[in-house]
């Protein structure tokens, strides 16, 4: 998991660094260029923050976010490097607009809001002392998909109660709306949800396992689930786990089998 995550970094890191040295060559416009590199400097340590801790981070907002922060970065490069022009006829030349260099400052203002919410919201929750995490810039998108983001990071880092708490947002979540399902789904909820109902207390348990009912939306939900060994989990659950729990599970069968009806777990 590491390795993947220092791989989706690095070539961000090494835009950055680019950027650095294309300032420190720019010839012209360099008052516009000096506001460019204070805020790709401050990125580049926000990465390699994310760098050491990529042990830590959630890989799938990662991968959206860095990638949305690569290409700010490849067209902050794109812009410095046409200062380097020298002389009077270079610099009318290079026409380059006083919006694009405000408009870049402005895109690495919020990739600096997005990488510095990664890194937050990856964090253990015994380090973060109860703050509000807030939405990153990049919410502004898809808000929804990111409050999912934010409960299934915590049921990999949280507590045993902040991961119950998560979970039952998730089923609220899941309640709203299929999509909302389908994206816990697709941002790899599963596999925590079913830590959690092996690992849990008994109200996160229960939990876990309804919001686990609650994503069989479909038969290829189902399917999700089931190559993610829900029937082995939910098994060793209906053989010693507490009656409330296996309440919950003979539900959520109920509720995989109504989408699939050959769909069986051991008992």
């Amino acid at each position: 998991m590491a390795d993947v995550v220092k791989q989706i970094l690095a070539k961000s890191i090494q835009l950055a660094d680019q950027i650095t040295k294309a300032v420190d060559e720019a010839a012209s416009f360099k008052q516009e260029c000096s506001e460019i590199i204070s805020k790709t400097e401050k990125l580049a340590g926000l990465l390699r923050r994310a760098e050491r801790a990529s042990s830590e981070l959630y890989v799938r907002p990662t991968r959206r976010i860095i990638d949305e922060t690569e290409q700010i970065l490849d067209k902050a490069l794109s812009l410095v490097l046409k200062c380097r022009a020298n002389g009077i006829m270079k610099r009318v030349i290079t026409i380059i607009p006083a919006a694009a260099f405000h408009k870049t400052s402005s895109q690495l203002e919020n990739s600096i809001g997005d990488v510095s919410w990664l890194l937050r919201v990856s964090a253990s929750t015994d380090g973060r002392d109860d703050e509000y995490l807030g939405l990153p810039p990049i919410a502004s998108i898809d808000p929804i998909l990111h409050l999912i983001w934010e409960q299934i990071a915590i049921l990999y880092s949280g507590s045993l109660d902040n991961r119950s708490e998560a979970t039952a947002s998730l089923v609220s979540l899941a309640r709203d709306n299929d999509r909302n399902g389908k994206l816990i789904i697709e941002e790899g909820g599963v596999a925590p949800l079913l830590k959690l109902v092996k690992e849990g207390t008994v109200e996160g348990q229960e939990n876990a396992a309804r919001a686990i009912g609650h994503l069989g939306l479909d038969p290829e939900s189902v399917e999700n689930m089931i190559q993610a060994r829900v029937c082995t989990v939910f098994a060793k659950i209906f053989k010693e786990g507490p009656m409330k729990v296996q309440a919950v599970i003979a539900w959520a069968v109920s509720e995989f089998a109504s989408q699939m009806p050959r769909f069986a777990c051991p008992a």
